[in-house]
């Protein structure tokens, strides 16, 4: 979990301005955390995988699961690594029983996750003061 940590630290409170307060919460303790590395053992890209009890609290619908918190440190980005994390968490969900996949993105991400084959749905909303939209994927 420190390596977790020092990844979304950087990237979302160092970078996006979001609150540390906001960043770590509850769910980290009963989620199913992936982590890259680079050959040297640099953590580079995390997310994480809520299911069961906690994804039922969030969604309200039984069998779907939520990836969160994906991050990819600034020397990583465009070498396909959000991609393969998306696709490892996407491995978890399946499982833990998920027939479908909720994320919450961030707008300007909108097109890196239609491209991994996910559909907005619903208005879009402030989350941590950036604007999100939820997307969905069905896994089986």
């Amino acid at each position: 979990m420190p390596d977790v940590r020092a990844v979304r630290h950087e990237v979302f409170v160092e970078e996006q301005n979001v609150p540390v307060e906001l960043e770590y919460d509850e769910l980290d303790a009963t989620s199913v955390h992936v982590l890259a590395r680079d050959a040297e053992g640099t953590p580079l890209g995390t997310g994480r995988l809520i299911h069961g009890p906690q994804a039922l609290a969030e969604t309200g619908r039984e069998g779907v699961v939520l990836l969160g918190r994906l991050a990819v440190r600034q020397q990583a980005r465009g070498t396909g690594l959000g991609a393969a994390l998306v696709r490892a968490i996407e491995a978890a969900g399946r499982e833990h029983g998920g027939v479908e996949l909720e994320l919450h993105a961030q707008v300007a991400a909108l097109g890196f996750y239609e491209r991994l084959g996910y559909v907005a749905f619903g208005e879009e909303y402030p989350d941590a003061g950036i604007p999100h939209r939820s997307m969905l994927k069905r896994l089986v």
